[in-house]
């Protein structure tokens, strides 16, 4: 059985979820997608909420929000426990998210990432793993 992500994007965000939907897909990942199914204004805090929820929930393991900076997002979804969402620009942080804070959440910022680089920061952050050791400790800090 495939492991299930969850992904949800505000307005800003809708244009690269659509481009990241079949990217998942072909990383072999079932996609719970929670919208927004179009570019009409959306609040962002609301999909957030969603995403964790649907995480918390056990219907997904890990998910990917996408909203025009990435920023509120970022906000949003770290205020629910159990979520660590990373805010990531670049393949570093989206490995450095995964190796050494086991982010479960990633960020993209939908009117800063161009598809490509989107897409492959989707790849790099959900075919790392977390270091564990060291980190370990610090991330049940966070929980």
């Amino acid at each position: 059985m495939s492991e299930i992500v969850v992904i949800a994007a505000d307005h800003g965000g809708f244009p690269l979820k659509t481009v990241l939907l079949p990217e998942l897909k072909t990383l072999g990942f079932e996609v719970l997608d929670l919208g927004t199914m179009s570019d009409d204004a959306v609040d962002y805090p609301d999909m957030a909420a969603a995403l964790a929820g649907a995480i918390r929930g056990g219907r997904a393991g890990r998910g990917v929000l996408i909203c025009g900076t990435g920023i509120g997002m970022s906000i949003a979804v770290n205020r629910h426990r159990e979520i660590r969402g990373a805010l990531v620009h670049d393949g570093l942080t989206a490995r450095l998210a995964r190796q050494h804070n086991d982010a479960n959440v990633l960020v993209l910022g939908g009117r800063l990432l161009g598809p490509e680089l989107a897409k492959d920061c989707l790849r790099i952050f959900f075919t790392t793993d977390f270091d564990g050791g060291r980190h370990a400790r610090r991330v049940a800090k966070l929980s």
